[in-house]
């Protein structure tokens, strides 16, 4: 016996339509290189969004064709965020922080053909696009609008899509190989927009009556779904370009009346930094909750940020995964005391809801849920990805029972909690044992001279391997190796502590923030 219940495909264009129908008025901000500020309406982006997808079908753009984006954070983006799916076809957020080689395998992997850019990154885009399949580029500042122009508003038709056609493409960042592509449907697109809304209502109570500043860029894993749930919920975004920079992301805040943003710890270090040095310059009263994740949260990022009265929920997800997928923390750790509650954040939480998770150790066996024992993640849900798109050969990243296996090695608490101990690849095993890099990475940077420190193993003949701390201090300020060796080793036993200090004015970073490991190890690990 089936149910009677209406068969309602979970689109994109249904999205559209809600933005249409209930939030036109809501405004959207966005800051412009040059410090000046411009408003425009859901109202008029979800116009645009229709003209876009009627332009592009009159341009010859057919269903399934892949619509690639150049751009930082903007309502132009969200236009195409919205527009693109809503005409059948698959948007490709590039992003804007790759090598032009890595940009010319995606952009040709992918089959784009047509790409929507921000002007200024012109110089980067003649750079490959000859290398690619893309047949016409349009800029943001004046092709973009003359396509539009060729189209209005009401010539856009409802495609009728399945919700299992695809709807947005993303690509790993390739830091161990070639970037792969993953293809998200619209229905993992609108069920992870609802379970990511879901939780951040029971987490940090978000609400259309928020104004959010997304600090994550919107070509980082779908921005993290934030331009979806944003639209869904009606609320006030804040966009700020290009600039992630600790001055322009507070001003914004200050001046527009933030309640809840996002972004990489990097981003979030920074910031404490200047609210440190300067707290008399801005008043972060309204700010209550940041979203943080694409690398692990130190705890002393969650304490820096709680001394301005502002807390954190970490979002744990990956490309494959949609990106966010464990965002809220359990009750009886919201309830705890303070110490409790610092140290619960700077978990990854529990899974959203209908994401599965588990943990496997090196003998194969699923590992308990005691906080102690560790593994790899393994997760399935409808919106992890099934496979690659055209890889046939890392079938191997996929259980034979369907779980993906993230390479992310955790426990997992009694309450459901997980907690990332570290990448697979990274791990340190000295003399058969495991050392985190993440516990040491925090630890470090809980220092008051410490901006960022990364930790990598290096080949040992005895102990097979060791670690070794690569460490951005301050400006203006000194440390020791000594001194840092002295300051970790309370937390870690003596066997754990980092061989070598390495000193380093900046350390090199993906393309979505996270430490680029790999450069390091061939920099260091070999000296």
């Amino acid at each position: 016996m089936y149910g009677l219940t209406m068969d309602y495909q979970l689109t994109v264009p249904a999205l559209l339509r809600r933005v249409e129908s209930h939030f036109g008025n809501v405004e959207l901000v966005d800051r412009h290189p040059d410090g000046s500020y411009s408003r425009t309406t859901y109202g008029d982006v979800a116009s645009r969004a229709r003209q876009l997808a009627a332009a592009l079908e009159r341009w010859g753009i057919r269903r399934g064709d892949r619509v690639a984006t150049f751009c930082w954070n903007s309502s132009t983006h969200l236009e195409a965020y919205l527009g693109v799916p809503s005409g059948g076809f698959v948007l490709h957020p590039l992003n804007p922080r790759l090598h032009a080689d890595d940009l010319a395998y995606i952009a040709s992997h992918a089959q784009d053909r047509v790409l929507i850019a921000d002007r200024a990154a012109q110089p980067l885009i003649e750079q490959f696009l000859d290398r690619t399949s893309i047949e016409e580029v349009f800029y943001i500042e004046d092709s973009y609008q003359e396509l539009l122009a060729t189209a209005s508003p009401e010539e856009w038709v409802d495609p009728q899509l399945d919700e299992r056609e695809a709807g947005t493409m993303s690509y790993t960042t390739g830091t161990t190989g070639a970037p792969k592509g993953v293809v998200h449907s619209h229905r993992a697109l609108m069920l992870h927009t609802l379970g990511l809304g879901t939780c951040l209502g029971s987490a940090v109570g978000i609400n259309r009556n928020d104004v959010l500043m997304p600090g994550v860029s919107m070509y980082h894993g779908n921005g993290w779904g934030l331009p979806y749930l944003a639209s869904m919920l009606g609320i006030k975004t804040v966009f700020t370009g290009p600039r992630l920079d600790p001055h322009t992301m507070l001003e914004a805040s200050v001046l527009e009346g933030v309640t809840v943003s996002s972004g990489v710890p990097t981003i979030w270090l920074g910031i404490i930094d200047e609210l440190d040095s300067h707290p008399e310059r801005w008043d972060l009263s309204q700010l209550r909750t940041v979203l943080s994740g694409g690398a692990p949260v130190p705890r002393c990022m969650v304490t820096g940020l709680a001394n301005h009265g502002v807390g954190v929920c970490q979002i744990w997800g990956m490309t494959e995964l949609t990106c966010g997928t464990a965002v809220d923390l359990p009750l009886d750790v919201l309830e705890g005391d303070e110490d409790a509650r610092f140290d619960a954040e700077a978990e990854q939480g529990i899974s959203l809801p209908m994401v599965e998770i588990r943990g496997r150790d090196d003998d194969g066996n699923l590992i308990p849920w005691d906080g102690t024992a560790i593994g790899e993640l393994e997760v399935r849900g409808p919106w992890v990805a099934g496979s690659y798109y055209d890889a046939p050969e890392t079938a191997a990243s996929w259980t034979e029972d369907g779980w993906f296996k993230t390479g992310d090695v955790v426990c997992i608490h009694p309450s459901g909690s997980m907690q990332v101990v570290d990448r697979t690849k990274d791990l340190i095993k000295s003399g058969g044992l495991w050392i985190s890099s993440v516990a040491l990475e925090n630890q470090l940077m809980a220092h008051p001279n410490v901006v960022e420190a990364a930790v990598i193993a290096e080949p040992h003949d005895k102990w097979g391997e060791r670690p070794v701390a690569v460490v951005v201090l301050a400006e203006g300020r000194k440390v020791s190796p000594s001194d840092l060796r002295d300051f970790i080793a309370p937390h870690f036993p003596r066997w754990c502590l980092p061989d070598r200090f390495e000193f380093v004015e900046e350390l090199p970073k993906t393309g979505v923030g996270k430490f680029l490991k790999r450069t390091l190890r061939e920099q260091f690990a070999t000296a």
